[in-house]
């Protein structure tokens, strides 16, 4: 099993990953592309549904994908997942499936990944819910600092939208924010998550090897659930 160290840089949620040094990478493994994990060194995955490529026919085919890819010791958390009311299936069906692997994650002791849309209603019922007995972090996020907080009040982790966090309006929102619920990510978008460190180190005021330091044991403590 590949993890960080502590003076890398983490890209906790990406897509199509080219080990780099320096740079620990979270991969995520989507269950239609049917991708298994390799050993990578500076890398890890994810597995899960997206909700996007969710429907009623390819259910059942989907989730044994994600308990048979989240039992290996590269995949260290199951997602993305979760909910999306803009592009998905019918509602019901991401609740049920999104509750499905809420229970894998718990069952092997990993972390989730969330993907939420327009849905922060259904995942903060969900989280009540369900009690999840592993951490939860919603990548992607790019909304106000209300909602930032009431998710970290639950003890959800964020990890920002790579766009919206290179913004001027997004230094208020970071410096608003309890330093150790924060992750940073690129989604595949070719952006380097080492820029987005530099402009975050700025906002918050700490160097770039305070911040390394702080994500790094963010990422231990998220994933501190994890069976050795």
């Amino acid at each position: 099993m590949s993890f960080p160290k502590q003076n890398d840089f983490i890209d906790i949620h990406t897509h199509g990953a080219v080990p780099s040094p320096g740079i620990f990478s979270v991969e995520t493994l989507m269950a239609h592309d049917n991708r298994k994990p390799m050993e990578t060194a500076g890398l890890a995955y994810t597995s899960g549904i997206h909700p996007w490529n969710l429907n009623d026919e390819n259910h059942d085919r989907l989730l044994l994908h994600v308990e048979e890819t989240a039992s290996y010791e590269s995949v260290i958390a199951i997602g993305e997942i979760g909910f999306d009311k803009i592009k998905g299936p019918a509602i019901d069906l991401q609740q049920r499936t999104f509750e499905e692997q809420v229970y894998i994650a718990g069952k092997l002791r990993k972390p989730v990944v969330i993907h939420c849309v327009k849905a922060w209603e259904e995942l903060i019922s969900a989280h009540k819910k369900l009690n999840p007995a592993t951490p939860w972090l919603v990548h992607g996020f790019r909304g106000k600092k209300e909602l930032a907080l009431q998710l970290i009040s639950k003890g959800i982790y964020l990890s920002f939208w790579f766009d919206f966090i290179t913004r001027r309006e997004a230094t208020p929102l970071m410096k608003s924010l309890p330093v150790d619920y924060i992750f940073l990510e690129t989604d595949g978008s070719g952006a380097d998550i080492r820029d987005i460190y530099k402009k975050v180190s700025g906002d918050l005021g700490l160097t770039l090897a305070e911040l390394k330091s702080q994500i790094f044991t963010n990422f231990n403590r998220f994933f501190k659930s994890i069976p050795s």
